[in-house]
C-alpha cells in the first residue's frame, strides 16, 4: 500500500509558469491547460491563477463565484468580529469555501486566488489557506500554475517545491532580465525547489540563433519556442478564449511539443 501511494506522489507534478508582463504567458499557460488534456498523460488537472489580474480566467473562458483572496477576507473579518461561535467554525468554514471556490470544468477544475485586501502579514491566515490547498491538491494528478513575474507569492500562497518551472520571456531584453532575475531567486536565493527550470521563448519571428545564444548566456535550457500567431493576437483583441483555438494553430502546436517533449518527458 505505501509503494503505490509513493509512486502516485511520485507522478504528480506541479508546473509553474512566470514571466514579466506583456510576454503572453497567460494565453500561453492556457495553450499548456488545452495541451495537457489532449495529451492524456495529466490525469486530473488543476489551473491555479495565482496571479491577482487573474487573466487567465478570461484566457479560459471560465467565472468563478468566490476566489481564494475573498476566502481570507472573511475569515479576517470573521476574527476581527470576536463572536466565539464563528470562530470555533472557522476550520468548517474554510473547507466549505475552499470548494466552493473550486470551478469544475469540464476538462479540468480551476482555483483562483484573486487579491487581497485587507492590508497586514495575517501569517496564522495564510498558512491556514495554504495548507487547506495542499490538501486540496492531492486529489489533482497536475497542477498548473499561473504566477506573476516574481517567485514570492507562489511560494507564500501555493507550493514550494515544483516539478517544471518554466520562465516565459519574449524575444527582448527586458524579457530576459526578469528571466535572470527568476533564475537567480531560485538558483541562488533557494526560494523554491524545482526538479525542471526552463526558458520558454514566446511570439518568436526568426532570430532562433540568437534566442540560444541569449539564453546559453543565462544558463537556462530552452523549453520551446512559440512563434508570434496571428489567431491567438486575434482572439485576445475581441475576448474569445485561448482554448478555442484552431487545431493547426502554429502557437499551439509548439505548445503541445513543449508539453509532451520537456513538461512530461
Amino acid at each position: 500500500m505505501s509503494e503505490s501511494v509513493e509512486t502516485m506522489e511520485k507522478e504528480k507534478k506541479l508546473i509553474a509558469v512566470c514571466g514579466k508582463g506583456g510576454t503572453g504567458k497567460t494565453a500561453s499557460i492556457a495553450m499548456m491547460a488545452r495541451a495537457l488534456v489532449e495529451d492524456g498523460r495529466a490525469g486530473r488537472l488543476l489551473l491555479i491563477d495565482a496571479d491577482p489580474a487573474m487573466g487567465l480566467l478570461s484566457a479560459l473562458g471560465v467565472s468563478v463565484r468566490r476566489t481564494m483572496g475573498e476566502v481570507r477576507e472573511e475569515i479576517i473579518k470573521t476574527a476581527k468580529r470576536g463572536k466565539e461561535e464563528e470562530k470555533a467554525h472557522i476550520g468548517d468554514m474554510i473547507e466549505y469555501m475552499l470548494l466552493e471556490a473550486l470551478t469544475e470544468a469540464d476538462d479540468y477544475s480551476v482555483l483562483a486566488m484573486g487579491r487581497t485586501e485587507t492590508l497586514g502579514c495575517y501569517c496564522p491566515v495564510n498558512s491556514l489557506l495554504r495548507g487547506s490547498i495542499e490538501a486540496l491538491s492531492k486529489n489533482f494528478d497536475t497542477i498548473l500554475i499561473d504566477g506573476e513575474a516574481g517567485l514570492e507569492q507562489i511560494n507564500r500562497q501555493v507550493v514550494r517545491e515544483l516539478h517544471s518551472l518554466l520562465i516565459i520571456t519574449d524575444p527582448t531584453a527586458r524579457g530576459l532580465e526578469t528571466a535572470d532575475v527568476i533564475q537567480r531567486m531560485i538558483r541562488v536565493d533557494n526560494i523554491m525547489e524545482c526538479q525542471k527550470l526552463g526558458l520558454v521563448f514566446n511570439r518568436v519571428r526568426g532570430n532562433e540563433e540568437l534566442l540560444r545564444d541569449a539564453a546559453a548566456k543565462l544558463d537556462l535550457d530552452i523549453a520551446g519556442m512559440i512563434p508570434f500567431d496571428e489567431i491567438i493576437t486575434e482572439h485576445d483583441l475581441i475576448g474569445r478564449p485561448v482554448t478555442d483555438l484552431p487545431a493547426d494553430s502554429p502557437g499551439l502546436s509548439a505548445v503541445r511539443e513543449l508539453i509532451g517533449n520537456y513538461v512530461l518527458a
